[in-house]
């Protein structure tokens, strides 16, 4: 859901040290990897990422980048007329020729801002590193390519740093170079970028009306390949617009080790939220994509793994939010849980009417999971 990117900076030091940096990067869920010269190859045998480089060799790299080497790290000095810069026209001349292109600027004054934004004018990525990360015009680049089509890279070396170039004048950047060789770092990182830019969920509180159990059916247990904490889990539901909180089974039981890669969702005819739309739990099946909430509303990506339809004993649900009444049918087990209002777990085998859950509720119907403005009636 992020449109937010994550590279790496392993161009420096011997082959060793990159390589280090890049299989971290690689298991952490970086995009891209900005390689030294000649290394584009050995970057791609490592693992499937996107890489960019300066031409050198005869691999091409996916993103061609200048700057490094020359005007814009201070290799060469700026011209007075940045017009006339070779960066800029090298990168004119590779964008004429198809190529995808970076511009490399280290910030070190006023005069290398400038220099970011008309480099920026000509290249799909800017990639601007400062020399004290406090001082850095982030601000008036982002403003003064706002109309551009290009995307802000922004250096930096912890998730702090991260934090702050992704919210920068409320757009912020585009995405972050990573430059550190901290693995724990590198993942809080990639952390903070693939949590930039998601709406959170709205989530309401509804009061239990009713909680029956209803005999034996077919429920769906869904294993994912994220782990989840306590709080988190999958809004479901038995109307696509009241989707219920089902937290997954991330906490020990008397009964069963936890689970907290899972969730038991609820019966096979029930809706399950996906990105935008929802889609019925009988149809989930491993590979697919679906939504991770959390009690505060925020959402992530999960894929999931396994799904599994068993036949077990299953209670009705009710419960009522702004005068609409919303149901939701589960396995009537110990470990199966809603999420309270204070955001703490309600076991099935707990609930009772008067319990208040969190809940997501739409106005509008869906129809094949699209929202739409249909008067809808599900009971």
């Amino acid at each position: 859901m992020s449109t937010k990117t994550t590279w790496i900076k392993a161009d420096t030091g011997n082959w060793d040290a990159q390589k280090q940096r890049i299989t971290t990067s690689l298991e952490s869920g970086v995009e891209c990897v900005l390689a030294s010269e000649g290394r584009v190859g050995k970057v791609r045998e490592l693992g499937d990422i996107m890489v960019a480089s300066p031409v050198a060799g005869d691999v091409m790299p996916d993103i061609v980048v200048v700057g490094i080497n020359g005007e814009g790290d201070g290799t060469q000095p700026l011209p007075t007329d940045l017009t006339g810069s070779m960066d800029i026209i090298t990168a004119e001349k590779l964008a004429s020729e198809g190529k995808t292109v970076a511009g490399y600027v280290v910030i070190r004054d006023k005069k290398y801002e400038q220099f970011a934004v008309e480099l920026g004018r000509v290249c799909d990525y800017l990639i601007a590193v400062g020399t004290d990360w406090k001082v850095i015009p982030l601000e008036n680049m982002i403003a003064g390519l706002f109309d551009e089509d290009v995307a802000i890279i922004a250096g930096v070396q912890d998730a702090d740093e991260a934090k702050l170039a992704i919210e920068t004048l409320e757009h912020g950047a585009d995405g972050v170079l990573i430059d550190t060789d901290d693995p724990s770092e590198i993942k809080r990182i990639v952390g903070v970028v693939e949590r930039s830019g998601i709406p959170t969920v709205p989530l309401q509180v509804a009061r239990v009306t009713v909680v029956e159990p209803r005999g034996m059916g077919d429920r769906v247990c869904v294993d994912t390949c994220s782990l989840m904490a306590v709080g988190e889990g999958m809004l479901v539901g038995s109307q696509s617009n009241g989707l219920f909180l089902i937290q997954s089974e991330a906490e020990d039981s008397p009964y069963v080790a936890s689970r907290p890669f899972r969730v038991n969702a609820g019966a096979v005819h029930a809706y399950a939220k996906v990105g935008e739309k929802t889609q019925y739990l009988s149809e989930l099946s491993a590979g697919d994509g679906v939504t991770i909430v959390n009690a505060r509303g925020e959402q992530r990506d999960g894929i999931v793994g396994r799904v599994k339809i068993e036949k077990r004993p299953l209670t009705l649900v009710k419960a009522e939010v702004d005068g609409n009444m919303i149901t939701t049918i589960l396995q009537n087990a110990e470990t199966i849980k809603l999420v309270g209002a204070d955001g703490l777990p309600i076991s099935i085998a707990n609930l009772k009417v008067g319990d208040e859950v969190l809940v997501h509720f739409e106005d509008s119907a869906r129809h094949f999971g699209m929202k739409i403005d249909e008067t809808i009636i599900e009971k």
